[in-house]
């Protein structure tokens, strides 16, 4: 006899039952209650424990061990990356032994968690993070430098994990930072991208050109690989209903893919708390076709392999093509099917009915992205856990919350009905009857109403139908928010009227954005960091955990000491910035001239055309002054970065006039003096923090009411940079902290947009006649002193013709602000008071309290502290 195989199994589900993973165990006790110790002696165990390295001695020691034996190396053959891999490891047994005990004691509780799932999570370096949470960088700086290696150059050997492209994921990391220094139950879910989103490069004649970028190519020393924790995965196949009027179904055949877990430790600030991020790689369920092979089809041979690989090579594949969709669908639902038989698992490991799933789990919807986690977890309730229709969908409906990012219509996600019947064809059948049972209660509450059916509908008619999800992610969560005070007045009263009209306001809140003062300030600035820990007196944890306590700088405005030591530090972060563009792109910057920087991802409601259009007008009129003249003008720094998605051709015009404006202005001996412009290319988080606390004045232009909130006008206002913007997002929140004084606002209000927008399409108006200063710089683009052969032209047409963003109507008020700025900076005394302003009243934008906003009003989580 042997084992065999039924063919006619291959492709059926398989009934999932929950299996402890390695990560999961935890003591068993006796009759008495008292723990038993699973397994051989106790002692000895205890004796082989590893306990965290805290003086220098233990660091060194852990630094040569790993150095022999983790890296295979010498202290003969050991450069700088092996010394940072070295030190990563050090670092990253400390984190596991944290880690390890915090897993423990939360699986001891046994209480709610909340989940965390964000398509991004834009992390930035590792290694000095860890190192100033726990509290050890002054100790492993004595240590590698005893052994030969500066930390400062250690540091710079990590590249930026390719987990995210901008404010989306950046927000997702804070919130894993805050979570674990805020002692919270918290996970996070995402994807392992192997090549992240791009690597940006710009050609000779200013266009970014897409790399891809091997972040993992030398190994992530803070990841570990979980080999025990596996799910399969199916696409395409079929769907086959039970006609018993129950709503279930059976899914079988298709395509069946390995999702692997890899887990990122975050470490809590001054605390042993460290939470755990779980990342999905995806794999060939069976990785080699042998049959193929041996016949000679190596094409076919790993075909599948491929495929499967595919899924989770690139964040945000190009979608302008039928490959491109598909493929964003199949890493939605990769991650999101995975991420929710993780958490079941754990969930069914405490023996509790599914029906008391909510009271132990929240799962937070961070944007649309992962919207099929709710008819997935309606799949598993209805087809494996047997639930009736009703109990399922409360279920879900008390488990789920969805966090709105735009109020842009055509960034609101559909999916076409064709690819969903193809991709999911179980999925497309439970939204189809979620949409039913929907529509059938809103008519019963507005009966006739068909306009209203159609609106609300999660089907959206046309040639194809299509999906809207932030409709599915609305009514499939127990609350909705926005992320900021107008952002989310604009969701209750815009994209999302109809629902708030059906469920009531109490389901639509708010919840402002904030940022991780670890990283955006003690992390990035540390000369800032030591000046505001000086100057207020208390331990540095204290004010970085309660950030409020900043508004004791208030004390310090008029202290003529204070105000030069404030002076200082953005000096010097100036001069640091320089040496780093010196150095990286043999540019000289001059440190004396006023510092303006806008870096975010290049969209046009984000207005960085507004930017470039109002340098030029700077450098016209520069070339029309008498050099007497000139010498009256502040000379100013503009600095830009940013990526532009590889199929966005107007976002990456708009950096190819960028950078060609800047050959021209930074060669023109007239004005080079009093206007130098900078793309800085391959925006990340590391550059970021060169670029935020030297910064004067920061730009936040996007068109009113389209920015939902925006975090780095946080970032640059909590490291002493002005503010100048429209009133849009966080802007608003921002002045209210600091006062108006403080900030330079310009532009047309929100209400103001839509009626200027039907002006523009049904009653144009010339831009000559509306903005003379404008229609020059156009006409001077056009007329070629950046480059000929009409390439701008569709980018200028933008403004000519529509002009949906409003540039037109903006420009004249904002080339207003830029004078009322340039005033403000040559009053040096005033300046540096109003820098100590905005600082001192930062605090209600710290990450801490936007998650204890989350944790408390609508996760219902508590904090719980690791001893």
């Amino acid at each position: 006899m042997t084992s065999v195989l039924d063919p006619t199994t291959i492709g059926r589900p398989k009934r999932r039952r929950p299996v402890r993973s390695l990560t999961l165990y935890f003591p068993e006790e006796d009759e008495s209650g008292k723990e038993k110790w699973p397994r051989g002696e106790e002692q000895v165990w205890k004796d082989g424990y590893r306990h965290l390295d805290t003086n220098v001695r233990s660091i060194t020691r852990s630094f040569v061990n790993h150095v022999q034996t983790s890296l295979a190396r010498q202290v003969y053959s050991l450069d700088d990356l092996g010394a940072y891999q070295a030190t990563a490891f050090s670092v990253r047994d400390n984190l596991l032994i944290n880690w390890n005990d915090t897993q423990l004691h939360m699986n001891r509780k046994g209480g709610k968690r909340a989940y965390y799932l964000s398509l991004e999570f834009l992390m930035g370096r590792a290694l000095d993070n860890a190192l100033l949470n726990l509290g050890l960088k002054d100790k492993f700086e004595v240590g590698v430098n005893k052994l030969g290696f500066n930390l400062e150059d250690l540091l710079a050997q990590e590249r930026d994990a390719g987990l995210g492209n901008g404010g989306l994921g950046r927000l997702a990391a804070c919130y894993l930072d805050s979570s674990a220094s805020q002692e919270l139950p918290v996970w996070g879910y995402g994807l392992r991208y192997k090549y992240g989103i791009f690597q940006q490069l710009i050609s000779p004649d200013g266009q970014q050109l897409e790399a891809p970028d091997p972040w993992l190519e030398n190994s992530n020393p803070w990841e570990l690989p979980r080999i025990d924790v596996t799910y399969e995965i199916r696409f395409h196949g079929v769907a086959d209903r039970y006609h018993d009027g129950s709503g279930r179904g059976v899914w079988h055949g298709g395509q069946e893919v390995l999702a692997v877990a890899y887990d990122v430790m975050i470490p809590g600030y001054e605390t042993r708390n460290t939470n755990n991020l779980r990342l999905w790689e995806s794999k060939p369920k069976r990785g080699f076709d042998l049959d193929s092979f041996n016949a000679g089809d190596y094409e076919r041979a790993v075909e599948s392999s491929n495929s499967a690989a595919a899924i989770t090579s690139v964040l945000y594949p190009n979608d302008h093509t039928t490959f491109g969709k598909e493929l964003r669908l199949k890493q939605q639902y990769f991650w999101t099917a995975a991420s929710l038989a993780d958490i079941l698992r754990r969930f069914k490991n405490l023996d509790k009915p599914i029906t008391e799933l909510s009271d132990y789990v929240a799962i937070q919807l961070n944007d649309t992205h992962p919207t099929l986690a709710i008819p997935e977890l309606m799949r598993v309730l209805l087809d494996e856990e047997d639930l009736p229709w009703d109990t399922a969908w409360k279920i879900v409906t008390e488990t789920f919350f969805f966090t709105n990012h735009t109020v842009l219509p055509e960034a609101l996600e559909k999916w076409p009905v064709p690819l969903m019947e193809d991709l999911l064809p179980r999925h497309l059948q439970i939204i189809f009857d979620i949409n039913l049972v929907f529509l059938q209660s809103v008519e019963q509450v507005f009966p006739g109403d068909r306009d209203r059916l159609a609106r609300m509908s999660l089907i959206e008619e046309g040639f194809p139908k299509n999906i809207r999800m932030a409709h599915l992610a609305c009514i499939g969560s127990r609350k909705v928010n926005g992320v900021a005070e107008l952002h989310s007045e604009l969701v209750r009263t815009t994209i999302l009227k109809d629902f708030v009209d059906y469920f009531g306001v109490s389901k639509f809140g708010n919840v402002t954005n904030g940022v991780t003062p670890r990283r955006w300030l003690d992390q990035c600035n540390p000369r800032l960091s030591e000046l505001i820990t000086h100057t207020l007196k208390v331990p540095k944890s204290a004010w970085l955990k309660d950030l409020w306590k900043l508004e004791g700088l208030l004390d310090h405005v008029e202290d003529e000491n204070f105000q030069e030591a404030w002076a200082f530090v953005k000096q010097a972060n100036k001069e640091r910035l320089a040496h780093y563009i010196q150095t990286t792109l043999g540019l000289k910057v001059d440190t004396k001239a006023l510092f303006d920087v806008q870096i975010k991802r290049l969209h046009e409601y984000k207005r960085q055309t507004l930017n470039i259009l109002g340098v030029v007008h700077r450098y016209l009129r520069l070339k029309a002054m008498k050099p007497e003249e000139r010498k009256k003008i502040t000379p100013r720094n503009v600095f830009f970065a940013g990526k532009a998605a590889p199929g966005y051709y107007i976002a990456k015009l708009t950096i190819r006039l960028i950078v060609n404006v800047a050959r021209v202005i930074n060669a023109d001996p007239d004005t080079q003096d009093y206007l130098r412009l900078f793309f800085l290319p391959d925006y990340s988080v590391t550059l970021a923090e060169v670029l935020i606390p030297a910064s004067d004045i920061s730009q936040h232009i996007s068109t009113a009411g389209t920015e939902a909130s925006g975090t780095s006008n946080m970032k640059f206002c909590l490291n002493g940079g002005l503010l100048l913007g429209t009133v849009d997002g966080a802007n608003i929140e921002i002045a209210e902290e600091i006062g108006s004084s403080n900030v330079f606002f310009f532009g047309n209000l929100t209400p103001d947009v839509e009626d200027l927008r039907y002006q523009h399409m049904y009653h144009p108006v010339p831009v000559a006649e509306k903005s003379p200063a404008l229609a020059h710089v156009l006409d001077v683009i056009s007329g070629g002193l950046f480059g000929n052969d009409d390439v701008y032209e569709p980018l200028l047409n933008t403004i000519r013709q529509g002009d949906y963003y409003l540039l037109t109507e903006d420009f004249d008020s904002y080339i207003e602000a830029l004078r009322m700025v340039d005033e403000a900076y040559n009053d040096r005394t005033e300046w540096i008071k109003k820098s100590i302003r905005t600082t001192a009243k930062m605090g209600k934008f710290s990450s801490d309290r936007a998650i204890q906003d989350y944790a408390q009003e609508y996760w219902n989580v508590e904090s719980t502290k690791v001893e």
